[in-house]
């Protein structure tokens, strides 16, 4: 298939427009999301999280590649087959941990600051919230073969 620019220049439209109509995007849009959260204080909960967050990645790889060197000073490979394996779950499961107390509340606003950054770089400026733009129907783009 060959497309041409402006059939390409539609189906990108059509797509931003889709994107943009969203409940989820046009309220980070509406919003003006940002990151201020991240400048208040942490609690003690986002805190414990980062720390676990933290020890997950210490005892994962490396502790890996300890156990992968003990193994081969032991010579004893099942130290690192059942060893690591086990380690690397424990060390994923930190991590959610973590993620459970500090990342529910950042993600969140790190990703409706994220959405509305990228749909504004992809709209043009006639296109902003306030405008009819959004709200009008995208016309069925039609490709030739």
């Amino acid at each position: 298939m060959n497309f041409s620019s402006q059939t390409l220049k539609m189906i990108k439209t059509s797509i931003i427009n889709r994107i943009a109509k969203k409940d989820y995007v046009r309220s980070a849009l509406n919003d003006k999301a940002d990151l201020s959260a991240f400048k208040e204080k942490p609690s003690a909960r986002i805190i414990m999280g980062v720390l676990a967050i933290l020890f997950s990645y210490i005892i994962s790889w490396p502790a890996i590649g300890a156990l992968g060197a003990i193994s081969v000073y032991l010579d004893n490979p099942l130290i690192v087959f059942i060893g690591g394996p086990l380690l690397y779950g424990f060390s994923h499961l930190v991590f959610l941990f973590g993620m459970y107390l500090a990342g529910a509340k950042y993600s969140k606003i790190f990703l409706r600051w994220a959405t509305r950054v990228a749909v504004e770089k992809l709209l043009p400026d006639s296109a902003r919230p306030e405008s009819k733009y959004l709200t009008q129907r995208c016309e069925d783009v039609k490709i030739r073969k």
